[in-house]
C-alpha cells in the first residue's frame, strides 16, 4: 500500500481570533530602503515581526517570531520619512511577518506617510489574510486597509508556488487595487497585472 502523506497547510484563523493588541510587541524584523523587489518602482520596505499563519515554505520564517529584531522607534520612522522624500521613491511596502498583526506600527506609519506625502507616494502591503477574511476583521485591520493602495492577499501555498508570478509566491495570491475594491465592494485586481 502506498503511504499517503498529509500536506500541512497554513493556519486558518476565525474572524477576530488574532488581534494585534494581544499579539504585537511592535518589533521590526528589518527595514530595507531603496529596493525594487517589494512592489512597483523603487520602494522603502518595512518588515514587521510576528506572524501566526505559519505557511510551510515561508521565505521569511525568522520574522514569524513577534520578538525578532528590535522595537519600532520614532528615529526609524523619521528615517523612513526622510528616505521616502527622495523623488525617485515610489512608495512604502509593509510586509513581514504579518502587517495586519502589527497594526499599531503600520497604522502610525501609514498615517504619517499620508500626512507628509498625501497620495504622491503609494503604500503596498502583503498579508496572509484573504480579502474576504479582512472584511470580517477587527477595526484596526480595516483602518490599516483603508490607507493602502495595493494589497497582495492570501497565504503562501507551497503546492501553488510559482516563481514566475509578478510580486507573488503562489498562484492563489492576488494583487488587489484597494481603493477600487473598497469603492466597488468587491475584489478589483491591480490593472498592471501581467502574470
Amino acid at each position: 500500500m502506498a503511504e499517503t502523506r498529509k500536506i500541512r497547510l497554513p493556519n486558518d484563523p476565525k474572524p477576530k481570533q488574532w488581534l494585534a493588541k494581544d499579539r504585537s510587541h511592535q518589533y521590526i524584523a528589518s527595514y530595507k530602503p531603496f529596493n525594487m523587489v517589494d512592489g512597483e518602482g523603487v520602494r522603502c520596505s518595512l518588515y514587521v515581526s510576528g506572524c501566526l499563519f505559519n505557511c510551510p515554505g515561508c521565505y521569511n520564517k525568522v520574522a514569524q517570531n513577534f520578538h525578532y529584531g528590535h522595537p519600532y522607534t520614532k528615529e526609524l520612522e523619521n528615517q523612513i520619512i526622510k528616505d521616502m522624500s527622495e523623488s525617485y521613491v515610489q512608495g512604502l511596502t509593509l510586509l513581514g511577518g504579518e502587517p495586519f498583526l502589527n497594526t499599531q506600527v503600520c497604522i502610525k506609519l501609514a498615517k504619517r506617510i499620508r500626512a507628509e506625502f498625501g497620495h504622491t507616494k503609494d503604500i503596498w502591503s502583503w498579508t496572509g489574510y484573504k480579502w474576504d477574511e479582512l472584511m470580517k476583521e477587527s477595526d484596526d485591520k480595516l483602518e490599516l486597509l483603508s490607507y493602502l493602495d495595493i494589497l497582495v492577499d492570501g497565504r503562501f501555498l507551497l503546492a501553488k508556488k510559482d516563481l514566475t508570478l509578478q510580486f507573488r509566491g503562489s498562484s492563489n495570491q492576488r494583487i488587489i487595487d484597494v481603493p477600487k475594491s473598497l469603492a466597488e465592494k468587491k475584489v478589483m485586481i491591480w490593472e498592471k497585472l501581467v502574470k
